[in-house]
């Protein structure tokens, strides 16, 4: 059953709350308005006892920075069936500092109370595009995973990765957010596979012999041996069905760096296995991932840099009220033009 959305200060005040549940606001509570700042539940009682509650309003969303517009799915969840006028960027689209991302136009009763979850939904997802294209940026078109769900809080791993892959990713790893964007999740194992088997061929052949033909037989081989020695081990052992090997040293072992890379990639060459992909993983960034790249990396599995990306912080203004242009000081009057915005309900 559908909770009510909050109308007063006084249902605000007396929410309760069970104790036995997790922390993250759960899909009903955020449509019904329980995680907006309390300030927008004062305003909207203020105009409904001044009967200015339905004032007809054009509200225009930017942001300082410039980023990768992403989040207009769970913004127009979040709207439902009002009725309202929405205008927006294309998801993935690069925006500058100070552009109109998104236009609402209606009746401010219908919508400001969401203005806190609004800007929330396109910041957070705003700011982990745009890492995710950073990262696709320096890769040149090599295939770039999220492996970010475990540096965030669930609730949100999803919503992480899902614009992750509206960035450019070419994969996800978290099961609900591939699946969101229509897409199978991918990854390769854990360490905690190997070290429970004891050893990286017997794992590779398990791995082999039991999962589905259509997976891709990409093995980690920086768990007991000398990476080189692993890799060719895994290699012979697989033959031609071996896809690619994973590169995920610890800092603690200095890493994966260039020189690594660039043996590993002559050694599989020199052994026949031109074919075997390299994919590296382990605290990578834009800077990184170029490095890698050009000495023979052929994917990147990014997790704390997309996780970690700064929310592209969001401002909503209203621009017109009752057809009349307005704004706050420093603000210019009535809606700023932007032909790269498309309609997107009304």
């Amino acid at each position: 059953m559908a909770l009510k959305r909050l109308e007063n200060l006084s249902e605000a005040r007396n929410l309760d709350v069970p104790s036995a549940r997790l922390l993250s606001a759960d899909h009903e509570e955020i449509l019904a308005g329980h995680t907006t700042d309390i300030y927008f539940v004062k305003t909207l009682e203020l105009l409904r006892a001044s009967g200015r509650a339905s004032t007809p309003v054009v509200a225009e969303i930017f942001c300082r920075r410039e980023g990768v517009f992403a989040g207009t799915p769970d913004l127009l969840r979040l709207l439902g069936d009002a009725p309202l006028r929405v205008e927006a960027l294309p998801e993935g689209s690069p925006f500058r500092p100070k552009e109109v991302l998104a236009r609402i136009e209606g009746s401010y009763e219908v919508f400001g109370m969401y203005e806190t979850v609004i800007l929330g939904m396109l910041a957070s997802s705003s700011g982990w595009a745009t890492a995710a294209s950073l990262c696709v940026e320096a890769a040149r078109g090599k295939p770039v995973l999220c492996f970010g769900a475990r540096h965030v809080h669930p609730a949100v791993a999803p919503v992480m990765e899902r614009a992750a892959l509206v960035a450019g990713c070419s994969g996800a790893s978290c099961i609900l957010g591939a699946r969101m964007a229509g897409r199978q999740p991918q990854g390769t194992i854990p360490h905690a596979a190997i070290l429970i088997v004891g050893d990286t061929v017997e794992l590779a052949r398990l791995y082999d012999d039991y999962l589905p033909e259509g997976e891709a037989r990409t093995i980690l081989v920086d768990t007991f041996k000398d990476e080189a020695e692993e890799a060719l081990r895994v290699a012979r052992s697989l033959k031609g069905r071996l896809a690619g090997i994973r590169l995920d040293t610890p800092g603690e072992r200095g890493g994966v760096t260039p020189s690594l890379v660039e043996e590993i990639r002559a050694r599989l060459d020199l052994e026949g296995f031109p074919d075997v992909a390299i994919f590296v993983s382990g605290g990578l960034d834009p800077d990184r991932i170029a490095l890698l790249s050009q000495v023979g990396a052929d994917g990147f599995g990014v997790g704390s840099y997309i996780a970690h990306a700064t929310p592209r912080d969001m401002t909503m203004d209203l621009k017109v009220i009752d057809g009349h242009p307005v704004a706050k000081r420093g603000r210019i009057p009535g809606r700023i033009a932007n032909e790269r915005l498309v309609l997107l309900r009304g």
